[in-house]
């Protein structure tokens, strides 16, 4: 079903990023961005927009999937306690919405299938460069039509970017600590549509995300480990929509996830 699924998902996002997304970027009035409940994390009127036009189109696609959008969840919580139950689709309409409200990459448009928890395809598309990586589960990863094979940095040290500001100032304190001498520690892009990428085309080793809500590493985590990188719970457990743990690591090999799991959490 995924296989079948594709082009018209493609299609779809590709018509929000044209008609909704871009002609909003670098063109937002103020009164058009506001923040959430949480400290740092803004939403925009391009966020709200793509989100009701995905979740249409992606209802037409396949009807008997639920919808659990990231702005939908954010008005209601209940939301996302479906998650991992059933079919469903998981919609980002933005990701890296604070880049994209001061009018600067990288943003993207993120969107998953799963079935119980199970993430059976996902979708990234960076609206700026059209560049579209994607994956079905079994099926292997592509960057627009092409297979990718995940590949190290070939770095000495490892490259390391660490998205740290949901956690603690403790567990920060402790990860920088154990990352010293072992990994060369660079910056977040602040956007998971663009992080996972890295990690697959050898640009960085790692990843370490604290705050693991479905719409921000569905689509993520199966491009990684399609293409085989290793993404998985702290704890080497999969990562399963609608679970709700907190940690999670993303390496571009499996040999190189090891390393960080036993140098950062061990």
């Amino acid at each position: 079903m995924p296989t079948e699924l594709h082009e018209p998902v493609v299609a779809l996002m590709r018509e929000v990023a044209r008609d909704v997304v871009m002609p909003r970027y670098q063109n937002l009035a103020s009164h058009e961005i506001s923040e959430k409940s949480a400290a740092d994390d803004l939403v925009t009127i391009a966020d709200k927009e793509s989100e009701i036009r995905l979740a249409e189109g992606l209802a037409s696609i396949l009807p008997e999937a639920g919808i659990i959008g990231e702005e939908a969840c954010a008005a209601d919580p209940a939301i996302l306690e479906r998650a991992g139950d059933g079919l469903n689709w998981i919609i980002d309409p933005i990701d890296g919405t604070g880049n994209f409200a001061a009018g600067k990459p990288p943003f993207g448009i993120m969107v998953a299938l799963a079935d119980a928890g199970t993430i059976l395809a996902g979708w990234i598309l960076d609206p700026l460069s059209g560049r579209l990586c994607h994956a079905i589960l079994g099926a292997g990863s592509h960057i627009n039509a092409e297979q990718v094979y995940a590949k190290e940095s070939g770095e000495t040290l490892p490259i390391a970017a660490l998205a740290v500001y949901f956690m603690t100032e403790e567990e920060r304190a402790d990860i920088k600590r154990r990352s010293k001498d072992t990994f060369q520690l660079v910056d977040i892009p602040r956007c998971a549509a663009e992080q996972y990428p890295r990690l697959v085309l050898g640009q960085n080793d790692i990843s370490v995300f604290a705050r693991t809500l479905p719409w921000d590493h569905a689509a993520g985590t199966l491009f990684v480990n399609e293409a085989g990188g290793c993404c998985q719970r702290l704890d080497g457990s999969p990562y399963v929509v609608g679970d709700l743990q907190r940690g999670l690591l993303g390496a571009s090999s499996p040999r190189v996830w090891d390393l960080a799991a036993e140098r950062l959490f061990r």
